[in-house]
């Protein structure tokens, strides 16, 4: 899987693409900026895109907005903070990404179960 993460902390940055990359993600690119976002998402075709809500200046669900709005086939985005989800339940619920995870979550299993769902049929179930 191939990712770009859009977030203006570097620490953030490096600690989060060593954690998934170790764990089987690609990080193909980083921005900081709702247009380095927009650039690389178009250059690069990422297939999924981790958002921070609070890019210094600039709105996160502005930029997932930008990013949906974007031409060629649709990418997943999932916003990401170090704020709780409850602070931004409406926003979330209102914006184009497919869900939210704290910065303190993430991992790719929690990437992948937004993206394909955590859906575990149990033994005799034949949904």
């Amino acid at each position: 899987m191939r990712c770009l993460i859009v977030d203006d902390s570097a620490d953030f940055v490096d600690a989060a693409r060593g954690l998934l990359e170790c764990e089987g993600i690609m990080v193909v690119g980083v921005a900081s900026t709702s247009a380095d976002a927009l650039r690389l998402f178009e250059e690069l075709r990422p297939d999924v895109t981790l958002v921070d809500i609070n890019l210094g200046g600039e709105s996160g669900f502005e930029v997932a907005q930008q990013l949906d709005q974007a031409g060629g086939p649709p990418s997943p985005v999932i916003l990401i903070s170090t704020h709780a989800a409850q602070d931004f339940t409406e926003l979330i619920e209102t914006s184009p990404a497919v869900g939210f995870l704290s910065k303190s979550a993430l991992t790719c299993g929690a990437i992948h179960d937004l993206l394909y769902g955590s859906v575990r049929l149990e033994e005799g179930d034949h949904r």
